[in-house]
């Protein structure tokens, strides 16, 4: 037979609560009383039932994840972060890709739904949040990462976008770039500010921001590295092209590298280049990249704790946003003097 809480609790002399607690992680039991039921756990090798504890909690101790693409390393240690964070307080994480498209993350949606998670974390690649508001009426709490609606009262956790705009392009213009392109996002909240902060810059450093060196592929998350070298060759055809290049992401960013090596280019003597991210790709990269830190570990903590705040909450409570702010990360893809041409 199983080994249950109860059978656990009578070989140790206490309450079925107390071993509840400690599988659960709370806080007031004593170290002592923690110690003697994680040991007495692991020899038994205890396994909760997380269904017929549902049938007792009404919880399914499942929280779904939806991000557009789980290659992007930037959603992945969003993920591992996340999961981290939820174990600790007896939650599993179930993940869903949207592939960047809106409709398959509906239906991604439905489907999470339809099992009776007890809450979402969503990185949507919708631009109407039409599902959402439906979601905020009768389904259970979510938050949105790293991209979110303004009409949309709703839990947020990300970065400051125009923040990353500003501090890309500040930097490339001093390390002397005079033509400074700019790989932009998707028509979302990340894109829409990246792309502010890039124009904000350059008209407050009193320098040109030509429509021909922004340059938007269709699908961004998905595929980013081909959408960077695509892009990347296309500027490189302009008269005169562009000696920096700000990406809206890092994976973009290092197809843009590929591109300018192709063309026989080098960087970032003749092409400066940084990405959003930090996603530390420096071991398999030729020249190491200059990226905006976007503080992806401490997305996925914030996200969690406040998923759990709400789960551990007897009312909805209202609505909390959490922006986080951006670091810049120099390495060899922008290091130039400010005298280079």
């Amino acid at each position: 037979m199983p080994v249950t809480m109860k059978d656990i609790a009578r070989e140790l002399g206490v309450s079925i609560v107390t071993v509840s607690k400690v599988l659960r992680n709370h806080e007031d039991i004593g170290d002592e009383t923690r110690k003697r039921v994680l040991d007495l756990v692991k020899e038994l090798k205890y396994t909760p039932n997380l269904a017929a504890r549902g049938l007792v909690t009404g919880r399914t101790y499942l929280v779904g994840l939806v991000v557009p693409d789980l290659l992007h390393p930037f959603f992945a240690q969003i993920a591992k972060s996340l999961s981290g964070a939820l174990l600790k307080k007896g939650y599993c994480l179930t993940i869903s890709t949207s592939e960047d498209d809106p409709d398959l993350e509906e239906r991604e949606l439905e489907r999470l739904l339809g099992r009776r998670l007890d809450a979402l974390v969503i990185a949507s690649s919708c631009t109407n949040p039409a599902a959402f508001e439906d979601i905020l009426k009768q389904g259970p709490p979510f938050v949105l990462i790293d991209r979110h609606f303004v009409s949309l009262d709703s839990n947020y956790v990300g970065i400051d976008d125009e923040a990353v705009g500003v501090l890309a392009t500040s930097h490339l213009i001093d390390v002397g770039c005079k033509r400074i392109a700019h790989l932009r996002g998707p028509e979302n909240s990340p894109g829409q500010g990246r792309l502010k902060g890039y124009l904000d810059t350059l008209s407050k450093r009193r320098m040109s921001a030509s429509p021909q060196y922004i340059s938007s592929p269709r699908r961004v998350d998905v595929q980013s590295r081909e959408s960077g070298a695509d892009l990347m060759r296309q500027l490189l055809k302009l008269d005169p092209p562009p000696d920096g290049v700000f990406c809206y992401n890092d994976p973009m960013a290092i197809g843009a590298i590929h591109a300018i090596h192709e063309a026989g280019l080098r960087v970032p003597e003749d092409v400066a280049v940084i990405g959003s991210g930090n996603l530390h790709y420096d071991s398999e990269l030729r020249v190491p990249l200059s990226s905006i830190d976007q503080q992806t570990e401490l997305i996925g903590e914030r996200a969690a704790r406040l998923t759990l705040s709400l789960l551990e909450s007897k009312v909805r409570p209202r609505s909390k946003t959490i922006i986080l702010q951006p670091e810049l990360v120099v390495r060899a893809s922008t290091e130039r003097g400010p005298q280079t041409k």
